[in-house]
């Protein structure tokens, strides 16, 4: 009977035209497009473009076409290299990092990356590969994005700047910024693309984590944002910050970290289901309210890892619930696993394992039927059924597969899609 009632919910919100809800790209199309599922492999800066129905691979996109001459930038200047150098080992595992985000434009024409090694984004054209613009960002590193419902905006975190810009999609002009805490990271557009709900993390990369330490990591903040339109000196007006350490205590959860990693909404926004650094779970809260409604606890299978020794500081990175509103899909990253749980009883299907797979983000498929998980440690990308909670599909991408996006590729260029292949050299250093 749910599993009627989901395809019912999803066909009604898809003939309607809204986004579906939990989802954090779910952009509307505009002229002539074909679905698409964009995959940043960060490591080897390179998109795979994937059909959603036979999830075979459209194309490759080369996201680094200046690398030259980016890197030629960063060895002729101390700070930038200090920063690079500083990135690639604290962040990246010792790899230099192309692509942490990625949304196609409404009109699939161009894609829209966040570069964090070059501190940038830029607008990749798919007819030819080249760059349409590109918007240094503030500070020394680009992080998360979001892009608006109608497509016409995207924000992006500065992660060393505690800042969040907000670009025009077709030109790469800024329209305003927010502040944000230490280490910018997560935002989703709510409201009909009226406002943003955004969360920085902190920093993620030392091992004082607990107890009296915890002060050390930053500030982490999770806050509500206007997104219509910036005052006078370009600023977006924060409407509400949620006191989750204030919150947590009073609960008894005075050791549980405060720094909001991914988050999914309920379908009616009221609810959004997110995850915390060091929890092998999610917690779930009001978005009016502000009140915390439960903590959901999820299979810890590496008991013997010290929380020092947690990647990034992410138990859990991945989280994604379907359009209906039913199942909760999640990435249990240093557990390597994913696995579905239901929204209402909270009871979780098998533990889809793979060994060193090391999962990476979740995202629900357009129309609702499956989830995409990223898996970083093998290199592949797989499509997961929300109803049978088992995985349906596999197919390989490219190197350390992050970011899973729906989006768009304009029809008249999917057959032209380039099958680009990295260098071997691509991940030399300045």
């Amino acid at each position: 009977m749910r599993a009627r009632l989901t395809v019912v919910v999803v066909a009604v919100l898809m003939l309607v035209g809204i986004p579906p809800a939990g989802a954090s790209d779910g952009q509307q199309p505009s002229g002539d497009v074909r679905n698409a599922v964009f995959v940043g492999n960060n490591w080897d800066g390179t998109a795979t473009v994937l059909a959603p129905g036979s999830f075979r691979q459209l194309g490759r996109i080369n996201i680094i076409p200046d690398r030259e001459q980016r890197m030629q930038e960063i060895a002729l200047n101390p700070e930038r290299l200090a920063y690079f150098l500083a990135i690639r080992e604290a962040i990246g595992e010792g790899n230099n990092q192309y692509v942490d985000d990625m949304y196609s434009s409404a009109d699939g024409k161009l894609l829209i990356v966040s570069r964090p090694s070059y501190a940038d984004v830029v607008a990749i054209r798919l007819d030819t590969g080249e760059i349409a613009w590109r918007f240094p960002v503030a500070g020394h590193r680009s992080d998360h994005m979001a892009i608006s419902p109608n497509g016409k905006r995207v924000v992006v975190s500065a992660s060393t700047a505690n800042l969040v810009h907000v670009l025009r999609v077709r030109d790469g002009k800024e329209i305003g910024s927010f502040p944000s805490g230490g280490s910018p990271h997560e935002s989703v557009f709510v409201d009909g693309g009226r406002k943003v709900l955004h969360a920085s993390i902190g920093t993620v990369y030392t091992p004082l984590d607990q107890g009296e330490a915890d002060p050390t990591k930053g500030e982490r903040v999770f806050q509500l944002v206007d997104a219509r339109r910036p005052d006078s000196e370009g600023q977006f007006e924060v409407l509400r910050r949620y006191d989750l350490r204030k919150k947590f205590d009073r609960l008894g959860r005075e050791n549980m970290s405060t720094a909001v990693r991914p988050m999914t909404l309920s379908p009616d926004e009221r609810r959004v289901h997110f995850q915390v650094s060091f929890y092998h779970g999610f917690v779930s809260m009001g978005l009016r309210s502000g009140r915390v409604q439960r903590f959901t606890r999820l299979p810890n299978l590496v008991k013997d890892t010290p929380r020092e020794q947690y990647l990034l500081d992410s138990a859990h990175h991945g989280i994604a619930l379907n359009p209906a509103g039913t199942d909760i899909c999640v990435a249990g990253t240093m557990s390597d696993y994913a696995t579905v749980v239901d929204a209402r009883t909270r009871r979780r299907g098998p533990l889809l394992r793979k060994e060193d797979g090391k999962p990476y983000w979740v995202t629900p498929s357009r129309d609702g039927r499956f989830c995409y998980i990223s898996w970083s440690g093998t290199d592949e990308v797989s499509r997961i059924s929300y109803r049978t909670g088992r995985i349906d599909r596999t197919v390989p991408v490219g190197d350390h597969p992050q970011r899973v996006r729906n989006g768009f590729v304009a029809r008249s260029l999917v057959a032209g899609l380039p099958d680009y292949t990295p260098p071997d050299d691509v991940q030399s250093v300045p």
